[in-house]
Formats: structure tokens, C-alpha cells, sequence
């Protein structure tokens, strides 16, 4: 097994233990300013329809970058089911502004740089001295922190509720936007 190999699995076993918040659960209402400045509250968006949030570890993610690119590109029909997309790392918002450039991204890219938001909704862990020696979180997140997120995706209803989480240990797994399309359809025809 390579180093990088030995080092994903210690990382995806030192995360092992964070579960988020599941469905059925109230998500913790926020808010975050977006890539220009502005505030984005998670309520007042639920008022158009259901949100999608996807928690990302930052735009030093490769694949971060390749997840929020994909969902790009299913943009359009997530609109159509009147839903809107949030993406949401701990980095400044200048970063923030870094991930949209980067990823010709068409949806709000959130700094929640102090991890408020991404400890409401049970996403933080250390991931490991191992880790700490490799990469200096530090210089990456907003408020200087060494924590990591599990990536994750919720999708959030009309009435603030979890209908749907994804969170895995392994960061490199993540919700297929076709999965997404799947329940945001599943949603639509029960309301």
C-alpha cells in the first residue's frame, strides 16, 4: 500500500466517529457570508424552496473541487425543482470567492470561517497528529483552527428539516448528484 493510501485510511479511521446530523433532525439555522461580503441566512432561503448543502473541507481540496464542479453541472435541474445549492467550507470568504473562480461555480460558496456551523451540524474532528505533520490546517481555515470536516450533504425541506444526509468517514465518497435529483423529485411530488 502507498503512503498516500496509508495516510487516507488514518485519516478516514481518525473520522470514523462523526455521524452528523441525520434525517428527520431541525437543521441549525445560519448565517454565513457568501464570496462578496454578503449575508446569506439558511431561513430566508428555505422561504423559495428546499436547500441543499454541501459542506466541503476547503478549495485545497481536489476532491472538493471535482464534488462542487459535478454538482455544477446539475444546476439547472435542481433549480427546476425549486430548490437552491449552498456550499459551505471553513475558510474565509476571500477562499470562498478562490472555489467559485476556480470551479465556474453558479451557487452561493459560504464561509463559515469561525466552524460554528459546521460543529451545530456535527461535522468537526481532529484529524490526527499524522495529519498535523502532512498539512497545517491552520494556514487553510478561517480561524486558524487544525480541525477537518467530513464532508457532507444535506437536503433540507421547506419546514427546516432533514430529508436527506450523507456523511461518510471517507472523504472521498460522496452524494451522487443523481441521488440528489432522486430526492429533491421525491419531495417534489409529495408536496
Amino acid at each position: 500500500m502507498s503512503d498516500l493510501q496509508e495516510f487516507q485510511k488514518l485519516v478516514i479511521a481518525n473520522a470514523a466517529h462523526v455521524k452528523g446530523l441525520s434525517i428527520g433532525d431541525k437543521a441549525p439555522d445560519f448565517t454565513l457570508q457568501n464570496a462578496y461580503g454578503n449575508e446569506v441566512t439558511l431561513s430566508n432561503i428555505l422561504t423559495s424552496g428546499p436547500v441543499i448543502i454541501k459542506f466541503y473541507r476547503g478549495e485545497w481540496c481536489p476532491i472538493c473541487n471535482l464534488d462542487l464542479r459535478d454538482i455544477q453541472k446539475y444546476l439547472p435541474k435542481i433549480k427546476s425543482y425549486g430548490a437552491s445549492l449552498l456550499a459551505i467550507s471553513p475558510q474565509n470568504p476571500d477562499d470562498a470567492l478562490t472555489a467559485i473562480q476556480k470551479n465556474d461555480l453558479g451557487f452561493e460558496v459560504l464561509s463559515d470561517s469561525h466552524q460554528e456551523v459546521i460543529k451545530a451540524y456535527n461535522l468537526q474532528f481532529d484529524p490526527g497528529n499524522d495529519y498535523h505533520n502532512r498539512r497545517d490546517l491552520s494556514l487553510v481555515n478561517g480561524n486558524g483552527s487544525t480541525d477537518l470536516l467530513v464532508p457532507a450533504t444535506f437536503i433540507i425541506n421547506t419546514n427546516q428539516v432533514i430529508e436527506s444526509a450523507h456523511i461518510d468517514p471517507n472523504y472521498t465518497n460522496r452524494m451522487p448528484p443523481k441521488d440528489i435529483l432522486n430526492i429533491l423529485a421525491q419531495m417534489n411530488t409529495e408536496n
